[in-house]
């Protein structure tokens, strides 16, 4: 009676052991996952980001590259008020940053530039996480970006499109499908390959 009540005991152990191996697996990829983050956080350079944890409720579907880019309605920073979808018919390069973000503020300026370069041909709009309109229009003002740019005070945008990470851009095709999603700040000659996608 003994020796059999020994066999389930042990067959119950090897599971409970194997439960806790495939717990501890997970919980040491998530930390390496959150490491590797908190290693790009606000560096420079190709791919650079600033990890984020956004606050507000997503209100739909997430963004799916072919699929269509999902549409809101916000307020740019002057306070004049938009919908996505009136650009249909136009190339929309749609950004996520903030002025906190060292990355973001590091590639303003290229985005700037081809901004002037391609702007009668793609529309670009930079949403800014967890900043109110006059903190938008403030830093707008003093380095001389020309673009629209959107406060999003409540990270409604941002939970919307599911960012983890800034910047993050999205490049949308004229019929408002979703041509390409990259994470992580851009280079001059990234941002060109990106457009040349959309402007076709």
């Amino acid at each position: 009676m003994e020796a059999q009540a020994t066999v389930p005991l042990r067959s119950g152990s090897r599971t409970g052991a194997r439960g806790t191996f495939v717990i501890m697996a997970i919980t040491a990829a998530v930390i390496l996952g959150v490491a590797y983050l908190s290693d790009r956080r606000d560096t420079t350079g190709e791919g650079a980001l600033t990890a984020v944890t956004v606050t507000g409720a997503a209100g739909g579907a997430a963004p799916v590259v072919g699929g269509r880019a999902p549409d809101f309605a916000a307020l740019r920073s002057d306070g004049t008020a938009f919908k996505l979808s009136d650009y249909i018919g136009r190339p929309v390069w749609l950004t996520f940053g903030a002025s906190w973000c060292q990355p973001c503020r590091a590639e303003n300026p290229d985005i700037e530039a081809a901004y002037r370069k391609f702007g009668d041909e793609v529309v670009v709009l930079q949403v800014y996480m967890s900043e109110d309109a006059a903190t938008v229009a403030d830093y707008a003002r003093r380095v001389g970006l020309t673009y629209v740019t959107v406060p999003d005070p409540s990270e409604r945008l941002a939970a919307e499109y599911r960012i983890l990470g800034i910047p993050s851009h999205f490049f949308i095709a004229a019929d408002g499908t979703l041509e390409q999603i990259k994470i992580g700040s851009l280079d001059p000659a990234s941002m060109e390959a990106a457009l040349a996608g959309i402007r076709e």
